[in-house]
């Protein structure tokens, strides 16, 4: 049962902090960053939320505004009002979008004598940007913008003696990796294209001694000592001179002297230099010498620039392909997808020598222990570290300045004034009000929000005022023209709107609010002149293109199907592209399962006469580890199915173009993948990263896990046809069985496949469709004989001991053999400065940090995790508690450690990466094999540091958990709690803050102060 009590507390202090009102939507979604869950109306008695806001009328006031939005206002009590000066301070200090990059390099005040600059910048964090559809991987979205700050760290005085002698004896590495000692191995191959770079950037050369700061800054690690060493040797990447100075340590780093294929004599070198000749294409010494202590990985073998550099038209080619992918290509799908795009196979070299394609892309190598996985970039041409999101910001730039060209043109013309161009909001997925749309590609929509809706109605308050019925109001405009801005009275005679002139009549006007995205023939007597102070605001109403539905954007029955789903509704958009007119995907979350509006428009174009009522000659086509059986039914549809799918696959073999990749994946949209060698349709049904993405084979009812560049677009040629087909594959459950779907034990799953796949003559009764979860319940027969219930495998089924729980079946004594594994671990140093992720907050004295250096490579692992596990089949497993194993947790695979087995089948687990404790059913567990153990768990436990030891409040730990979890700070390390294993290890930090221009917040601070009000209180 909730607290009612608390829930009133923590409701009052949110409303307190919006003293103009929040939206009903808001107001869950700002009570769950306070609190870290939903406000419990059901735990309560109460149906929906704004049946128990009704229930508090001395708590809550309940208003509709003029977009007909339900807002909440508080009632006016102050019997929390220290709580409320806190949420308020809280909600103050926060930026709207996706949270920065923070900087570990800590400055001092102004007046001390050390003042460090740093910045940070991170390519990798670009490459699986995206919205994570499940709830459990973090979401990408923080990572996708890059961002370099010149912070300001303010030390309270007992942090100044400690802070300057760590950063005077370490000047030049703060933040540093503890792993990246002397003599450690490292990646010769990654560290030299990352040189590349930096010279590429730095093409008039720089100082030897810069190279760590250069390196550090960009790439956010160390560079490994030894390769200083190793710089001479690898004449072709860089060329390292001696200058004249006495000093030996003053080496000038140059990029690598051009090579051709005549023979040239050695540049003349200083009788002092250190450096060797750099040697020519036909001397033997064409391949670098191999560094004395560590020897170059085999993918990282030169070849005769001469005669293996790729032709610039493999060049090309594979450019193309990059540009496809944006988010990155790993370099092992290249083979196939090379030769599936051009019907030519990709030179065997090109692989083996990666780096001779560092001037189209950048290579990363996010497992070091492994060379061959290497994920490939598309080189931008803005510089090291640039990804696309600059770019298409540049390029609305561009738009926005000739938008506001054409307005200043009419401005000079009609008013001269110029009306700002609409910004899109920074977040992803924005509220949004649906106005109408005569084409998908031109969807008219408000957004919902601060800066947008909210101006917008306090703008019109103002104009209400301005051009009120009193004598002194303005008077009607005597002279109207097409295009010109005006005020206008509407029919109500309460609003006053702007408006755009479209139409001038004899005694009336047409004309287009353009804050509202509709037009009406009004009246000339109700036409004002608009004063300057209302061409501040950028007009509200803009336009969005649907993902997915431009070939249908003006057909009938998808239009008529977005008119009843969409229209007139405030929905959720996500926002694929920024562009002038952006793409979207728009979701309805008001119902127990979100609704892609998109998809269901979509689904309107199925012809639903092309499925007739037979039940038998069924296929079985899939039994799902739940119980779900997909079966498919024999229609007309699935004869033309089959047809224009065989007509596709003879198209693809005749094309060579790449305009079939998939470069644009979102959930609901429809494709094509390979199932069984031949090409069929799918449906993404969730993104993991950019990279990986589960899918639903439509036609067999069978889930996979693929990579992107597996997938293709549906030609147009066959795009109607092919829509107009329903899915051939039935979602169906067995009728009258005592368990429910998902309660399924693996004999029974396993029972019932042996019976039904690879039989070709079931036959099934309808016993009754849930529309609610798209399920037909039915009775299975393997035979013609549905007239005999008794015959049915439902009846089979419920009569045999297949869903009786075995009692202590998964408890075992057995040692488990992967105990034997080492696991990595990464290291930290007090005084340290980390950059870190709060995963999870409980309290100051209890909660999980991620690195944020390593946070790109977990994204890489749990890919790779999700690509291997849900591919292989499910086998008996003996579970034993305090062991590691993989476990799917919702739509991922996690690392996790089982704390408790259960005898009803279900295990208690803690992921290690994330810190979150959760109830999994025994069969989603698997042994972790060694790749996935080489990543050191990246969830450390820590407490707070700076405050003393207490029993914190509930209310203490909200505000605690509003300030820091999941969210990027910057960690000082003050004390390590090590254990014989790295997740009961517990570090003791001190966390800042940094997101603000203006100052620091140490969250000590802002803690202790807090405990010292309610200790005021009492």
């Amino acid at each position: 049962m909730a607290d009612v009590e608390l829930v009133k507390k923590m409701l009052r202090a949110v409303l307190q902090a919006n003293k103009s009102g929040v939206s009903l939507s808001r107001l869950q979604s700002e009570y769950k960053e306070l609190t870290g869950e939903q406000i419990p109306h059901k735990q309560m008695g109460h149906n929906h939320l704004d049946a128990l806001l009704a229930s508090m009328p001395t708590l809550v006031r309940i208003e509709r505004n003029r977009s007909g939005e339900t807002m909440c206002f508080a009632s006016g009590s102050n019997e929390t009002a220290h709580l409320a000066k806190v949420v308020a301070r809280q909600r103050s200090s926060k930026k709207t979008g996706r949270p920065h990059l923070v900087n570990t390099q800590m400055r001092v005040k102004p007046a001390a004598p050390l003042v460090l600059n740093g910045k940070i910048l991170d390519h990798h964090f670009g490459a699986f940007a995206s919205i994570n559809t499940s709830t459990q991987l973090l979401s990408l979205a923080c990572f996708k913008n890059h961002y370099n700050f010149y912070k300001r760290m303010t030390l309270p005085s007992r942090f100044q003696k400690e802070v300057h002698a760590h950063l005077s004896r370490n000047s030049q590495q703060t933040g540093r990796n503890p792993g990246s000692g002397k003599g450690k191995p490292y990646n010769p191959q990654q560290v030299q294209g990352r040189i590349r770079e930096i010279l590429g950037k730095y093409s008039n050369g720089f100082w030897v001694s810069k190279l760590p700061q250069i390196y550090r800054e960009l790439y956010k690690q160390d560079l490994p000592t030894e390769s200083i060493k190793d710089l001479e040797t690898w004449t072709h990447i860089c060329t390292v001179e001696k200058t004249c100075s006495s000093n030996p340590s003053e080496l000038l780093l140059y990029p690598a002297k051009e090579q051709t294929a005549t023979s040239s004599p050695s540049p003349t070198l200083n009788p002092d230099s250190t450096s060797a000749p750099v040697p020519t294409s036909n001397t033997p010494a064409d391949k670098p010498l191999q560094s004395p202590v560590q020897k170059r990985p085999p993918s990282a073998r030169l070849t005769r620039s001469g005669s293996r550099s790729p032709h610039p038209d493999l060049k090309l080619k594979l450019e193309e392909l990059l540009v496809k992918y944006s988010n990155g290509l790993w370099a092992h799908a290249l083979p196939k997808l090379f030769q599936d795009t051009y019907k030519t196979k990709l030179p065997g070299h090109v692989l083996e020598n990666l780096h001779l394609l560092s001037d189209i892309c950048t290579i990363d190598y996010p497992m070091p222990d492994n060379p061959k996985r290497a994920i490939l970039y598309r080189r931008s041409s803005t510089g090291v570290g640039e990804g696309e999101d600059e770019n298409c910001n540049r390029r609305n730039s561009s738009i926005s300045e000739e938008e506001l060209m054409v307005r200043q043109e009419l401005g000079r013309r009609l008013s001269n004034h110029a009306v700002p161009s609409l910004q899109i909001p920074k977040e992803e997925y924005p509220s949004v009000l649906v106005v109408e749309a005569t084409n998908t590609n031109a969807v008219i929509l408000r957004y919902i929000g601060e800066g947008y809706s909210q101006a917008q109605e306090s703008m019109e308050d103002e104009m209400r005022e301005f051009y009120g019925l009193d004598q002194s109001s303005p008077c009607p405009l005597s002279s109207l023209s097409s295009g010109q801005l005006v005020a206008v009275r509407a029919e109500e005679e309460e609003e006053i709107l702007r408006a755009q002139v479209c139409e001038v009549m004899a005694d009336k006007v047409k004309v287009y609010y353009v804050d509202h995205g509709f037009s009406e023939v009004i009246s000339k007597t109700k036409v004002f002149e608009l004063h300057e102070k209302f061409f501040q605001l950028p007009f509200q109403a803009t336009k969005c293109k649907l993902a997915g539905l431009g070939p249908f954007c003006q057909e009938p029955a998808v239009l008529k199907k977005f008119e009843t789903m969409a229209s007139g509704r405030i929905l959720l958009a996500e926002i694929l592209e920024r562009g002038q007119t952006p793409l979207v995907v728009l979701y309805d979350t008001s119902q127990d399962d979100d609704v892609n509006i998109n998809a269901a428009c979509m689904k309107a174009l199925q012809d639903k006469t092309l499925v007739n009522s037979a039940y038998m000659n069924v296929t079985v086509s899939s039994v799902c580890s739940d119980g779900t059986v997909y079966c498919q039914l024999p229609s007309r549809g699935l004869a033309k199915l089959n047809e224009i799918l065989e007509n596709i696959e003879t198209y693809f073999h005749s094309q060579v173009t790449s305009e079939f990749l998939v470069s644009r994946p979102f959930c609901g949209k429809g494709c094509l993948a390979r199932y069984k060698g031949k090409w069929s349709r799918v449906e993404i049904t969730n993104l993991h990263g950019s990279r990986v993405l589960d899918i639903l084979f439509i036609d067999v009812g069978v889930q996979a896990s693929v990579e992107v560049f597996e997938l293709r677009e549906i030609p147009p040629p066959f795009l109607r046809d092919l829509m107009a087909i329903p899915p051939q594959a039935v979602k169906c459950c067995l009728a009258d069985l005592a368990v429910s779907v998902g309660s399924w034990t693996p004999d029974a799953v396993q029972w019932l496949r042996e019976k039904v796949l690879n039989t070709t003559d079931c036959s099934m009764k309808v016993a009754k469709v849930d529309e609610t979860k798209r399920c037909i319940y039915i009775h299975l027969f393997t035979d013609k004989s549905f007239h005999d219930p008794a015959r049915s495998l439902n009846h089979q089924m419920a009569q045999s001991d297949l869903f009786k729980q075995r009692p202590d079946v998964f408890l075992t004594s057995h040692r488990f053999l992967l105990k034997s594994h080492v696991h990595m671990t990464v290291f930290f140093f007090s005084g340290n400065n980390i950059d870190v992720y709060v995963s999870v907050a409980c309290h100051p004295g209890h909660f999980v940090l991620q690195p944020w250096r390593d946070m790109y490579k977990l994204v890489v692992l749990m890919g790779e995790m999700i690509l291997y596990y849900n591919k292989t089949e499910q086998k008996p497993l003996n579970i034993e508690k305090n062991q590691i194993y993989a476990a799917k947790v919702e739509n991922n695979w996690h690392r996790v450690l089982v704390k408790g087995v259960l005898t009803n089948g279900l295990v208690s687990v803690y992921e290690l990466d994330y810190g979150k404790h959760e109830l999994v059913s025994c069969t989603q567990l698997r042994p972790l094999i060694k790749e996935f153990r080489q990543l050191p768990f990246q969830g450390i436990t820590a407490q707070l540091a700076g405050l003393k030891p207490r029993q914190w409040s509930e209310e203490a730990s909200i505000v605690f958990r509003n300030h820091v979890e999941k969210k990027p700070l910057v960690a000082q390390l003050e004390a390590v709690q090590e254990a014989a294993n790295p997740w009961d290890r517990k570090l003791t930090v001190f966390l800042v803050d940094t997101s603000q221009e203006e100052r620091d917040i140490w969250v000590h601070d802002i803690m202790a102060e807090f405990a010292d009000e309610l200790t005021n209180e009492l």
